[in-house]
C-alpha cells in the first residue's frame, strides 16, 4: 500500500509540475491571469488536504496538501519570479492573503444566519469553516515570508553557484521548505492536535517533492529552447476578443511596446525585457552580447531628400536588421537612427561576426536616392566581462560606437577595437 501511495504521490507532483508550468510558459498567449487563477484554485484544496487527508509512505505520515501541493505553489512561485519579476510574485500573494482574510471575516457573519435544515439532513460544520479559515491565513502569512525568503535566497545562491541554475533551484527550495514545515506544523498540532510522526514524514516528503519538481524543471530548461515553442507570442483568440471595444484596443496598441514607423520593439520595451534576458543568460553560465547599430550621416538623408525618404530608409534598415534575426534575439528601435541588438548565448567572437554580417547585408542591400550606398557603424559589448547589466552593455556598447563613428564609419567595433572588414557579404 505505501508503495502504491508514492506512486500517485509521484503522479501527482508530475500532473501538478506540468500543468502549472505551461500555464506559466503560454501567458503571453493565454495571459498571466490564467496562471494566477489556476494557483488561487488550488489553494484551498492544499489547505484542506493539509487539514483531514493523509496518507502513509515508507518515510512517515504524509498529507499531499501540504507537500505536494503547497510545496508546488512555492517553487511556482520562485518560476514566476524567474519569468517575470518581483512585482509581478506579490500579486497572487497579496491575493491569497486578502481572500482569506475574507473568507474568515464572511464565515463569522454567515454564523449569525438562522439556518433551515435540508431533506437530506445534512448541517454545515461552521467551527471547520472557520479553523479551515484561521488555517488558510497562517497558509498564506507563512508562504509570503517563504516566497521571500526562497527569492533572497536563490539571488545569494546565484553569487557561489553561476549557471547552476537547477541546484540554485533545489536548494532553495529545501531550505525555505525545512522553514516552512516547521511553521505549518505548529498550526496544525494546535487547531487539529496533529502528532509528530506528521512533522517528519511532511518534512521528507516537502524533500522529495523538491528533488522532483528541480527534476522537472531541469527538463523544462531543455523544451524551452525548442524555437517552435517560444516563436509565437500571439494571444489565443477567443469570445472575449470579439468583445473587446475599440478604446481599449487603440490603448492596448499604444502599450505594446512597439515602435511605430518600423514595427520593432521600441526602447520602453528594450528596458522591460532586456534585464530578464541578461540575468536568464547569466544564469545559466551563457554569455549575451549587445549590439548598437547607428545609421550613417543619416541627418544628411533628411536633409538632402526630406523627412519621408528617411523615414523609408529607417525602415529598410530595421526590415534587413529583421531578416538576420536568430530565434530569441531581441531587437529594439532604440531612438532616432539607433537600434539595439540583444543576442542570447553569443559570445564576443560570435557578436562580432554577427555585427559584421549585418554591416555587409546592409550596405549591400540598402542605397539612397542618389545612389550612395547606406552603411552603418556598429558597437558590440557582451555580459559578463562588460558589464552585468542592461545600463552597463548600453555604456560599453555606445562607447565603441563612437569609435567606430570617429574611425571613419562603416566599421564594427568590439573589445580590442576595430574589426578587420570580411569584405564578403552574407
Amino acid at each position: 500500500m505505501q508503495v502504491f501511495n508514492l506512486s500517485l504521490f509521484l503522479l501527482e507532483a508530475v500532473v501538478y509540475f506540468t500543468v502549472m508550468t505551461a500555464f506559466l510558459h503560454f501567458r503571453r498567449q493565454l495571459g498571466l491571469g490564467v496562471f494566477l487563477a489556476a494557483l488561487g484554485v488550488m489553494h484551498f484544496m492544499e489547505t484542506y488536504l493539509a487539514a483531514v487527508f493523509y496518507i502513509e509512505l515508507p518515510f512517515g505520515t504524509v498529507s499531499p496538501g501540504s507537500s505536494v501541493f503547497f510545496a508546488g505553489k512555492l517553487m511556482m512561485i520562485l518560476l514566476l519570479y524567474l519569468k517575470e519579476d518581483a512585482a509581478t510574485v506579490r500579486q497572487p500573494i497579496y491575493g491569497l492573503f486578502l481572500g482569506n482574510l475574507l473568507t474568515v471575516g464572511i464565515a463569522q457573519i454567515l454564523q449569525s444566519h438562522e439556518v433551515v435544515a435540508l431533506p437530506a439532513g445534512r448541517s454545515v460544520d461552521m467551527g471547520f469553516l472557520n479553523e479551515m479559515g484561521w488555517l488558510m491565513v497562517w497558509g498564506t502569512a507563512l508562504l509570503y515570508i517563504d516566497a521571500i525568503g526562497i527569492i533572497l535566497l536563490y539571488e545569494r545562491l546565484g553569487r557561489l553557484l553561476r549557471g547552476h541554475l537547477v541546484l540554485r533551484f533545489a536548494l532553495s527550495g529545501a531550505v525555505v521548505l525545512t522553514f516552512d514545515q516547521v511553521g505549518f506544523y505548529s498550526a496544525l498540532s494546535i487547531l487539529f492536535d496533529a502528532p509528530a510522526s506528521v512533522f517528519l514524514g511532511g518534512w521528507w516528503a516537502k524533500l522529495l517533492a523538491v528533488a522532483i519538481y528541480s527534476l522537472l524543471f531541469a527538463a523544462y530548461l531543455k523544451i524551452e529552447q525548442i524555437p517552435r515553442l517560444t516563436k509565437s507570442t500571439r494571444e489565443i483568440s477567443d469570445i472575449f476578443n470579439d468583445l473587446t471595444f475599440r478604446e481599449r484596443y487603440q490603448a492596448l496598441l499604444a502599450r505594446s511596446g512597439v515602435d511605430a514607423l518600423t514595427g520593432l520593439f521600441d526602447r520602453s520595451r528594450l528596458e522591460t525585457d532586456a534585464p530578464l534576458l541578461i540575468r536568464n543568460c547569466l544564469d545559466r553560465g551563457r554569455g549575451v552580447s549587445l549590439v548598437i547599430v547607428d545609421a550613417d550621416r543619416f541627418k544628411e538623408v533628411n536633409d538632402r531628400f526630406g523627412h519621408l525618404k528617411g523615414d523609408e530608409v529607417l525602415k529598410e534598415v530595421a526590415a534587413r536588421l529583421q531578416a538576420v534575426l536568430r530565434p530569441g534575439d531581441h531587437l529594439s528601435r532604440f531612438g532616432g537612427e539607433e537600434f539595439v541588438l540583444l543576442l542570447p548565448s553569443t559570445g564576443h567572437d560570435g557578436a562580432l561576426t554577427f555585427a559584421e554580417r549585418l554591416r555587409v547585408e546592409i550596405r549591400r542591400a540598402i542605397v539612397r536616392p542618389d545612389g550612395q550606398h547606406v552603411t552603418v557603424s556598429l558597437g558590440v559589448a557582451t555580459a559578463p566581462e562588460d558589464g552585468l547589466t542592461l545600463d552597463a552593455l548600453l555604456g560599453c556598447a555606445d562607447e565603441r560606437l563612437y569609435r567606430a563613428k570617429n574611425d571613419g564609419r562603416d566599421n564594427v567595433h568590439g573589445r580590442f577595437g576595430r574589426l578587420a572588414p570580411s569584405g564578403t557579404g552574407i
